[in-house]
């Protein structure tokens, strides 16, 4: 009997270091401080409260990323300081040093890395712009895409790796072929934007267009709902939580019912630009 449970136990740990089951949630941080997410950092407004999270929702990642200093400004890639002020909090989550991680990108890798954190691996996966799909599945078993003009071939030049290091690998793949076009197409309308839930996206696919995705919701005893917003730009640049420059008072909360258009700092949306993840 022993014997069988150091088997299961040696089977375990092996599971562990050969998968990402036992991964970190913010696996990009050495080390992770409660004290610095959204959900302690951004109190709700007077007379609301935050929504309801299941553990391990996509929901509950969002609201507990970690945020950098408070007096953090947002710098480009290359180190440059973004010169216009239209952050409320810069997320503590790196940019890279090429100019990748823009408006599209930064959903996307929120969306990749809280699958990733779940070991939810067969459910990641993008399409270029010329709709093509990239699955990271595909990309851990050692295919590349040989990209010719619209043309993608997938082949075999890696050998197996389903690290960090290679996710990474991965997403900066997905960055430098998906943008705002292809993401749109991906994803469902939000018929009515009372429904609107963390981790939705207003998006205008285009070149360009913009992505920025909503990170937490809170609700009155009337079920009004207010939300946070963060934004990736063009050049790459820290992902950060937006001002709201219509309502310095609820700032850097958006009233749900915002009419039928969304003015942010930097682009405007339609309220039918509300989309969200199949």
């Amino acid at each position: 009997m022993r014997t069988l449970v150091y088997i299961s136990f040696i089977h375990l740990i092996v599971t562990c270091f050969s998968s990402d089951i036992c991964s970190k949630p913010y696996p990009w941080l050495d080390n992770y401080n409660d004290s610095n997410s959204i959900e302690n950092r951004i109190p709700p407004i007077d007379g609301y409260r935050r929504t309801d999270a299941i553990q391990n929702s996509f929901t509950k990642w969002l609201r507990r990323l970690p945020l950098k200093d408070e007096n953090a400004k947002v710098y480009l890639y290359n180190g440059e300081e973004k010169s216009n002020k239209v952050a409320h909090a810069v997320i503590d989550i790196d940019t890279g040093d090429k100019d990748l991680q823009q408006c599209a990108d930064a959903v996307i890798r929120f969306r990749a890395e809280y699958l990733f954190s779940q070991n939810k691996l067969d459910d990641i996966q993008f399409n270029f712009t010329n709709g093509d799909t990239a699955s990271f599945r595909q990309w851990i078993k050692g295919y590349r895409p040989a990209v010719n003009g619209n043309n993608v071939n997938w082949e075999k030049t890696n050998s197996i790796d389903s690290s960090y290091t290679s996710f990474r690998d991965y997403l900066n793949t997905i960055f430098m072929y998906c943008g705002t076009y292809s993401l749109s197409k991906e994803l469902v309308p939000v018929k009515d934007t009372r429904d609107i839930q963390a981790g939705d996206i207003f998006i205008q696919g285009g070149f360009p267009g913009h992505a920025i995705i909503v990170l937490d919701i809170i609700e009155n005893n009337k079920k009004n709902k207010a939300f946070l917003l963060a934004q990736g730009f063009t050049p790459a640049q820290n992902i950060h939580i937006l001002k709201n420059p219509d309502n310095p008072q609820l700032s850097p909360w958006y009233d749900n019912d915002f009419g039928e258009i969304l003015r942010t700092p930097e682009w405007t949306f339609k309220k039918t630009d509300l989309k969200r993840f199949k």
